[in-house]
């Protein structure tokens, strides 16, 4: 059994912004057809260690695909050589189970991550915002000044970081990259104040947004807090805000910035609108008015890893991409 190996490098090329916005909207909509099948991610940490290992398996019927990733969490690797989220996506054929791909994880989950809020953003901002603030100057801030150029052709954007020298980094590449000023800001209300587009990027495990510095009209992108124990916007903020998700179940279990407000007593289950799926399908209403403070809530879904490796897999076995490598998987007989 041969099977294709895609590294890092190969999979950002395999995979631009907006190629993955499209396979990611029509995989959620797929969601809310019906057509997946994705348990609750099993976590297993390590109380020595700052650190988790994550196992996300799934299945799209759409495609015709099914695969697993196994991810690790270390948010301590901001600011240094490693990313914060490292692991493997293997995708298998669903004839015989044989394996066909093991890919970058940490490429995969950069990317997707971010196009699924370029989605929502699509969605969800008004049709006029331009400006945008990125709170955080990691992998996920880099790839969501990406997917926020790719949605709404922003042409102004602030940068805030715990670490003002990576915030002013990020500022001068980002600038030079897509040609619109990009400024650091010394706080994070510095950086909102009067902005369109708002994503939190953050390994944060106390709130860093308040709800009193968002403006009426904004949109916010809630990345950086995937647990039940972290959030990154406050209760106000929350309550503020119209609030949507990738998956209603996974939210109410992993939601964070969710549960703790509901927690407060400041919000309750009702207050998640609906799923990013359902807008795409037209089932729910999203923005109802320009003064909405519309917030998109992600935790990051299996299937979207699987999509991706899915669509990358096609693209590279086309291209001669990867490097095939002999596992076997044939039956062996005594």
């Amino acid at each position: 059994m041969k099977v294709l190996i895609v590294n890092q490098s190969e999979v950002r090329r395999l995979l631009p912004m907006r190629e993955c916005m499209d396979v990611m909207a029509e995989t959620l909509a797929a969601v809310e057809r019906g057509e997946a099948i994705l348990p609750l991610r099993p976590v297993l940490r390590m109380p020595e260690k700052e650190g988790a290992l994550g196992m996300m398996p799934s299945y799209l019927r759409n495609i015709d695909a099914v695969g697993l990733k196994v991810i690790t969490v270390f948010h301590g690797n901001h600011g240094t050589k490693y990313d914060s989220h490292q692991g493997a996506v293997l995708l298998f054929e669903t004839t015989h189970g044989q394996l066909l791909s093991i890919m970058d994880a940490s490429s995969i989950t950069a990317i997707r991550t971010a196009a699924v809020s370029g989605v929502a953003t699509k969605l969800l901002a008004r049709k006029d915002a331009k400006s945008l603030a990125i709170l955080g100057s990691g992998v996920q801030a880099t790839t969501h000044m990406s997917a926020m150029v790719e949605s709404n052709g922003i042409t102004t954007a602030r940068v805030w970081s715990r670490n003002a020298d990576h915030a002013r980094h990020f500022a001068e590449r980002e600038s030079r990259r897509y040609g619109i000023p990009v400024v650091a800001a010394e706080s994070v209300e510095e950086a909102v104040r009067d902005i369109d587009i708002i994503c939190t990027t953050t390994g944060a495990r106390e709130p860093i947004l308040k709800g009193e510095w968002i403006s009426p009209g904004t949109h916010i992108n809630a990345v950086g807090s995937s647990i039940a124990i972290a959030r990154e916007l406050d209760a106000d903020a929350m309550r503020k805000s119209r609030l949507f998700v990738d998956r209603r179940e996974s939210t109410l279990n992993e939601g964070g910035d969710f549960l703790l407000a509901r927690q407060e007593g400041v919000i309750k289950d009702d207050h998640i609108l609906g799923e990013i799926g359902e807008l795409l399908l037209e089932k729910v209403e999203g923005r109802r008015s320009d003064d909405d403070i519309t917030l998109f809530k992600s935790l990051g879904l299996s299937v979207e890893d699987l999509a991706s490796a899915h669509y990358i897999y096609k693209k590279a076995t086309e291209s001669g991409a990867g490097t095939s490598v002999e596992l076997g998987g044939e039956r062996v007989d005594d």
